[in-house]
């Protein structure tokens, strides 16, 4: 098999016939969110807070987005996320941590960043900055390319929706 022709997949059985390119894609995902998983622990834990799982460290950074109170709702409703136990649980965590506060109104629970919150994201947005951006930049992965590559998962993530609500009914 030429080197242009093999086929780097996870699942060798998903690979044959028609369509194996998705495998593929799909150990690239696999690989990605494992990398991007561990890649957030260590800036947060660079930033000052190294006991924050992945799940907690985006609800942090979601809740810290524009500013704005966020309901658990929202936050799983942004983030793609079905299981709202393990959101309320990475909230709860994080409001008894002070990186969060809350404000019950009626039957709703809102969510915000606290002062000290939103410094813990500063400092790792500065970190996310000179660890991951810079080199981004200066390997040629950047501006353009970027946000056409977070346009592809986007499309490609409302194709595995889809075809998770099409299993659902089998």
């Amino acid at each position: 098999m030429p080197a242009g022709d093999r086929r780097i997949v996870s699942s060798r059985h998903l690979a044959e016939g028609q369509g194996w390119e998705s495998s593929e894609f799909e150990f690239g995902m696999i690989i990605a969110y494992n990398s991007f998983s561990r890649w957030m622990q260590r800036c947060m834990a660079a930033a000052g807070m190294g006991e924050l799982s992945p799940l907690e460290i985006l609800v942090l950074h979601n809740t810290n987005h524009r500013d704005r109170e966020k309901r658990l709702t929202d936050i799983c409703f942004l983030l793609n996320i079905e299981d709202t136990h393990t959101v309320n649980y990475a909230l709860r965590k994080l409001l008894k941590m002070g990186l969060l506060a809350s404000e019950k109104r009626g039957k709703e629970v809102f969510y915000k960043t606290s002062e000290e919150g939103r410094a813990l994201c500063e400092r790792y947005r500065k970190v996310r900055e000179e660890c991951l951006l810079e080199p981004l930049s200066r390997g040629g992965v950047a501006g353009q390319d970027l946000r056409d590559i977070a346009s592809t998962l986007r499309v490609l993530s409302g194709f595995y929706d889809q075809a998770g609500r099409a299993a659902s009914s089998l």
